[in-house]
């Protein structure tokens, strides 16, 4: 992989900065495109849920990359970013978030932003678009979220973030290419992964499973004892449980 280069273009407004980068993300886009609004109209989260949030209240963000990766390999672009937000923060106003299972950061216990990458493939070279969503100033009422205000009591401005952000992943974007690289991200995601060694919900598609976070396997799946059988989600909404029965996303 030669030197990455961002080429960052800013929207007043748009319905979603994931939609919008993956209806431009063809054969002749090189890795490095970088979207970021001040409002999105319809922004999007996980398994389709809305991400809203007040104008200019928010990093939104969306970034073109082009890893040597399968599709079972697309979390560690989650993990990737996720890491990069984590050490923008710490450097720009001292927030260290914890990162929760399977695409959030959390400080305090609440959800202070979320990660979504989407593959697209395309005739000659696949691409993954991986969205971005950090509340700053103020965050969603809808879920038990924070702000990096509330937080550290500073206002930061969202480009300044985002540039910080890049600068990280431009650093850890290598290691998604190689084997020895693939595993050093795995590592450093178990150790920021606030979920494992808590007792959890698991909420997926079709059952609900409560249990003990033992790990996260190779494939990115979150391991769960359960009733002395451990279980691997790829997939699933996770609360933090306080106490059996008791919870906190």
């Amino acid at each position: 992989m030669g030197s990455l280069i961002w080429r960052v273009e800013h929207l007043r407004e748009v319905d979603s900065t994931n939609t919008y980068l993956l209806a431009r993300a063809d054969d002749d886009v090189d890795e490095g495109l970088v979207v970021y609004s001040d409002f999105q109209s319809a922004g999007r989260g996980r398994r389709d849920r809305v991400w809203s949030s007040p104008p200019r209240t928010s990093l939104l963000c969306s970034i073109l990359l082009r890893p040597a990766v399968e599709a079972v390999d697309l979390q560690l672009v989650v993990v990737a970013t996720a890491l990069s937000v984590r050490a923008a923060l710490v450097r720009l106003c001292g927030v260290r978030p914890d990162l929760k299972w399977p695409n959030d950061l959390i400080a305090g216990g609440k959800k202070l932003a979320g990660v979504l990458a989407e593959l697209v493939t395309a005739p000659r070279r696949s691409a993954v678009v991986v969205g971005l969503g950090v509340n700053l100033t103020a965050h969603p009422m809808a879920v038990d979220a924070t702000s990096v205000l509330a937080e550290s009591g500073l206002t930061v401005a969202p480009r300044a973030l985002l540039d910080l952000v890049l600068e990280e992943l431009e650093g850890r974007r290598p290691l998604i290419d190689d084997a020895a690289g693939r595993e050093e991200l795995r590592t450093q995601y178990r150790t920021a992964l606030a979920t494992i060694g808590r007792r959890v919900r698991v909420e997926g598609i079709h059952d609900v499973a409560v249990g003990n976070a033992r790990g996260v396997d190779d494939l990115g799946r979150l391991l769960v004892e359960v009733e002395g059988d451990v279980r691997a989600f790829a997939v699933g909404d996770v609360i933090h449980l306080r106490s059996e029965g008791e919870g906190s996303r």
